[in-house]
């Protein structure tokens, strides 16, 4: 009886002081549920946010019901993982989150956000940014997280200058778009700065 006292006082003890990962007072990050088909299908076959990512071609529901069954894998053995942005408020599923081409040798990591138009300007992609950077640097202990942003989306820019990204090289027209060739901006946050500054 003393022994389970003990045990259960050192697990309390360690969940006290642990920090709860990708979430905080007004978002939460959350796996990919298959509730989510209908929203990832108006997403992903949006040809107006097809120049921001790397889509080409629209995707069936099938396609995606098969990529939301496979949600399941590990960020290691998938190379990715994507997440869904909810408001603690509402309740809405109001984005993604999407880290991807994930360098185990090199510790680096790409990062991809998005915020539908509907919930914009409420801080969603910035705090998503802020929990993304607790979990890589905090927990998985990755060393870069790194992103692609078009000189034309300036809200983006703000918002990685001010959370001291470093803005590493200009690619010049490296996206192509209906309207011709865009340069982007690499973006890099390091382990040891965001360590630092925090």
């Amino acid at each position: 009886m003393n022994f389970q006292r003990k045990a259960s006082s050192r697990l309390f003890l360690a969940n006290k002081r642990s920090k709860v990962l990708l979430e905080n007072n007004n978002i939460r990050l959350r796996a990919v549920e298959p509730e989510d088909l209908d929203l990832l299908y108006a997403w992903e076959n949006n040809s107006a946010l097809w120049d921001v990512g790397n889509t080409r071609n629209p995707y069936s529901k099938f396609i995606l019901k098969q990529y939301i069954s496979q949600c399941d894998q590990d960020i290691y053995e998938s190379k990715q993982l994507r997440l869904m942005i909810v408001s603690v408020k509402t309740g809405d599923t109001v984005g993604t989150v999407d880290l991807f081409d994930l360098d185990i040798h090199h510790s680096r990591i790409a990062l991809g956000l998005f915020v539908d138009a509907a919930f914009q300007g409420n801080g969603f992609a910035r705090e998503s940014l802020k929990l993304v950077e607790d979990y890589i640097f905090g927990y998985l202990k990755i060393n870069q997280l790194y992103c692609h942003i078009s000189t034309d989306n300036k809200a983006s820019i703000n918002m990685f200058e001010q959370e001291n990204f470093e803005k590493s090289c200009l690619l010049k027209q490296w996206i192509k778009t209906v309207n011709g060739f865009e340069d982007i901006i690499l973006f890099q946050q390091f382990r040891d700065s965001y360590l630092q500054n925090k």
